[in-house]
């Protein structure tokens, strides 16, 4: 047994085994090492390819979110993006605004004081109602003060004051019916055309509260040269006819021919706005002609 295990034939026999050993322990380290490395790859690999997938989906919800914001509104034909842009607000406290709200204002007044006979007080107040007038629309165009507003409520506040005045002069019959019924009916459709136009220019939502909101402009008037010339000979002889109790003259054939030329004027007038293209723009339309003009060569 001694000789076999310190002979040279079992030494060179342990040293293979050994030499085997090592080299088949280094071979299977090796494949560990290369399977792990084929492992951290694959796992890069997946990483990677979430990464990517994340990405895609994020741009596909960003893609959505845009088409959500470019998809029409129910029932409305616009879009949400473009909505605030159709809807512009602008500043109605302005002095010229303020002097017009402030003759509207007046206008009961004016006509309380002429059914109880107080002819000075009202002569007085139809007199503050003429000067604002003539003040506010030349303060608007001095200081580049104009609005859509003033546009509308301007005329309006002239036309209530003619009404009341109207009114009231015929009820103490200092002036004939049958001329008030043409001021009076006038003045109906003129209002009842307001009304209309306001509505069908409206931006949508068309809410009521939208409606009576003045800073949301959606039409102009634009009164007719005829129109200027008639509401002026009405305050005329509306002022007139207020003072004609405190004149001891006989002025009945003067003011007569007063009253058949304002009558004249008046349906003239009123037939200028059924005719003329001008008399109201509505803003929509206006930015829409413009926006293609600027696009035409």
């Amino acid at each position: 047994m001694q000789r076999f295990v310190g002979s040279p034939g079992a030494f060179a026999f342990t040293r293979w085994t050994c030499r085997v050993g090592f080299s088949r322990s280094l071979s299977a380290t090796t494949r560990r090492f290369a399977e792990d490395k084929d492992r951290l790859k694959k796992k890069a690999s997946s990483s990677d390819l979430q990464k990517q997938n994340k990405n895609e989906e994020n741009k596909k919800k960003q893609e959505d979110k845009k088409q959500e914001k470019n998809k029409p509104l129910k029932g409305i034909g616009i879009r949400k993006v473009l909505l605030p842009s159709l809807t512009p607000h602008e500043n109605i406290y302005t002095v010229p605004n303020l002097l017009t709200f402030s003759r509207l204002a007046a206008a009961p007044f004016i006509g309380y004081a002429i059914l109880h006979d107080a002819h000075a007080l009202a002569l007085g107040l139809f007199a503050y109602a003429g000067v604002s007038d003539l003040l506010d629309g030349w303060i608007a165009r001095r200081w580049n003060l104009q609005t859509v507003v003033g546009s509308v409520v301007d005329p309006m506040a002239d036309k209530t004051l003619m009404t009341v005045l109207t009114v009231c002069l015929a009820i103490k019959g200092a002036l004939p019916v049958w001329l008030a019924a043409i001021i009076l009916g006038r003045d109906a459709g003129l209002g009842i055309a307001a009304i209309y136009y306001r509505w069908i220019s409206l931006p949508p939502p068309k809410t009521f509260t939208r409606y009576w909101d003045f800073s949301l402009p959606s039409a102009e008037v634009r009164p007719t040269t005829i129109s200027k010339y008639n509401t002026f000979l009405q305050l005329g002889l509306m002022g007139a006819t207020i003072v004609t109790p405190v004149v001891t003259v006989d002025v009945s054939a003067a003011m007569t021919a007063f009253q058949y030329l304002v009558a004249s004027t008046t349906v003239w007038s009123g037939l200028s706005y059924v005719f003329s293209k001008d008399a109201v723009r509505i803003l929509s339309e206006s930015k829409e002609s413009n926006k293609n003009k600027s696009k035409d060569p």
